[in-house]
């Protein structure tokens, strides 16, 4: 056998331009497959990161859609949800460790002649625990503080940059807020962006003082909110919490079982869950078309040990005038289609993890390369050459060495 190899290796090294020209198939085929599927779930990995950052134990609760004229304004067009509901759901949902709502608005912050456009966003006491987000410098309100709506500041660490610096030190400095004086007490620590809306570029202040100067609008039951972040207690809790949740806002808002729910409710667990089957589904169709790469590859190297079989047909018949079977024939043949495929397949597997690794540090997320992925392209390069192989060497194996002789 390593005879036979080193007879296929030979004649394959003697026709160095062909060979490489037959293994580029198989080369594209596979680092196609190595790098889309090790891009796809780094892409993935680093989403799911993100979400996990910002909580997949969090459900968020939105007011409801008014319509003007038949036509819907949007999820959390309405004033349907309250502080008060968010306390009652603190209090009689089992499955909810803690609850936290908050009422924001876009708005200017001035200090000194700088100014930026920012979204001011009133929280209440449990913002921190609920969101998993922790300050970087100075402290939080205190309850006193909330129940007197006191004019106090949080900044986010991009407003914090803009304003001061970002080895600046805004703690004890006072800003202005719609003609309103507040004095920052801390900064937050950096999250990121979630959808549209970047964490960091937000100013803090206390729910009671924003649903008191800066908006204005109470609703008949309590502070309007804009929103309600709900944590749980155990994340495998999350569909529970939520039916809990469902059915005590339904009864509070005093919803007939043939009415429609005046709010929506997110999942992140679901969120993560649709992404992930997305980004799979979204994979394997791109890896798919990629393996048409490796067929076309498949049949490139076919159609050259078909033309070799042809050309070397006196060198076949010499080989079985001085004793070679058939089954010799065949496996060198066979050998060499092998050869081809699992070169050109170990090369395609190298430059498709160079190519992974070059994104991954291009766009910044997780590097990522499944030993399943590189098994299989290497698998699927042996099996093609082996398949491409077998009509050739069966040809070749099948000559009858007078007529082989007598060939130019």
């Amino acid at each position: 056998m390593m005879e036979i190899l080193g007879m296929a290796v030979e004649a394959l090294w003697n026709n160095k331009l062909r060979t490489a020209l037959t293994m580029l198939g198989v080369i594209i085929g596979i680092t196609s497959v190595i790098a889309i599927t090790s891009v796809g779930q780094g892409v993935q990995k680093a989403t799911e990161q993100q979400i996990q950052a910002l909580g997949t134990d969090v459900l968020q609760i939105f007011p409801g859609s008014a319509r003007t004229g038949g036509i819907s304004q949007g999820v959390g067009s309405s004033s349907t949800l309250t502080w008060q509901d968010a306390k009652a759901i603190q209090q009689q949902a089992p499955a909810v460790q803690v609850v936290s709502a908050y009422l924001q608005r876009p708005g200017q912050v001035v200090y000194g002649n700088l100014n930026h456009s920012t979204n001011i966003v009133g929280i209440d006491l449990n913002y921190q625990q609920a969101r998993n987000t922790n300050l970087t410098q100075g402290r939080f309100f205190t309850a006193q503080e909330m129940d007197v709506a006191k004019s106090l500041a949080i900044l986010g660490p991009t407003v914090r940059d803009q304003l001061f610096g970002s080895n600046g030190n805004a703690i004890g400095e006072k800003i202005r807020i719609q003609r309103n004086i507040y004095e920052v007490i801390g900064v937050f620590e950096k999250k990121g962006s979630e959808g549209s809306m970047d964490r960091d570029d937000q100013v803090f202040i206390p729910l009671t003082n924003m649903s008191n100067r800066v908006v204005g609008n109470n609703s008949l039951n309590g502070f309007a909110v804009n929103g309600i972040y709900v944590k749980v207690a155990d994340q495998n809790q999350s569909k529970t919490a939520e039916f809990q949740v469902v059915n005590l806002l339904r009864l509070r808002h005093n919803l007939s079982p043939s009415q429609s729910d005046d709010f929506t409710i997110r999942n992140r667990t679901d969120i993560v869950s649709t992404f992930s089957t997305v980004v799979g589904l979204f994979t394997v169709m791109v890896v798919a078309i990629a393996s048409i790469s490796l067929l076309v590859g498949g049949i490139g190297i076919a159609n050259i040990m078909l033309v070799s079989v042809v050309e070397r047909t006196r060198e076949i018949g010499i080989r079985k005038a001085v004793g070679a079977t058939n089954s010799a024939i065949l496996q060198q043949f066979l050998a060499e289609s092998v050869v081809i495929s699992s070169a050109g397949g170990g090369i395609g597997v190298g430059l498709g993890i160079l190519i992974a690794l070059i994104s991954a540090t291009m766009f910044s997320f997780p590097f990522v390369v499944s030993v399943w992925s590189v098994v299989c392209g290497f698998g699927l390069s042996f099996i093609v050459g082996l398949l491409a192989g077998v009509i050739p060497a069966r040809n070749a194996a099948q000559l009858d060495p007078i007529v082989s002789l007598r060939s130019d």
